[in-house]
């Protein structure tokens, strides 16, 4: 069972046991499928929204459609943002969530040791793209910042599989717990 986020393409199969009785389709017209889920759920894209924007941004810069000052400007923002949010997001989830669903279904307590490793592995990533994107921002300062942007597209563009990887593992092994079990402590 590959549980490395570097190295999978899906979430093993041993961890799908409750995700194959509640397929992604069926989610939103569950009965348990509620304000949290959602909130949950609309966080993962707003990441993934994050990730697009900033790639967009070094494209934008890269072929001349986007100004030094703006895409400067767009990239500390959204980058910030990104960086902020994702680490807060981990912190509720590794000290508040995962330790809750894990009670429920002993069956998936190594997909959840997965998930924390892979915030791990995310934090690697993400302070590689802090220092790439502060290279940046002191290259347009200087004038000239076209080998800093493609090395962020390029960051980026890894980065975006590797969260888009562990988004969706995370959403197909926890969304089917909270569907199953609708634990009392995240019942508002």
């Amino acid at each position: 069972m590959d549980l490395d986020l570097n190295t999978r393409e899906r979430l093993p199969d041993a961890l799908r046991v409750l995700f194959e009785s509640y397929p992604r389709e069926t989610w939103e017209e569950h009965r348990n499928f509620g304000e949290l889920i959602r909130f949950w759920l609309d966080r993962h894209l707003q990441f993934r929204r994050m990730n697009a924007m900033l790639l967009a941004g070094a494209e934008g810069y890269l072929d001349g459609r986007l100004d030094a000052e703006r895409y400067g400007r767009e990239t500390g923002r959204t980058g910030q943002m990104l960086l902020h949010h994702l680490h807060e997001h981990h912190m509720v989830e590794d000290t508040h969530y995962f330790p809750v669903l894990t009670r429920q279904d002993a069956r998936l307590e190594r997909g959840f040791t997965m998930l924390d490793a892979d915030h791990h592995a995310l934090d690697e990533h993400l302070a590689e793209f802090a220092k790439d994107a502060n290279g940046l921002l002191r290259a347009l300062g200087a004038g000239n910042a076209r080998d800093e942007a493609g090395r962020l597209h390029e960051r980026l563009t890894g980065f975006g599989g590797f969260l888009d990887r562990h988004l969706t593992d995370e959403e197909e092994l926890i969304v089917p717990v909270l569907l199953h079990y609708d634990p009392r402590e995240f019942r508002t």
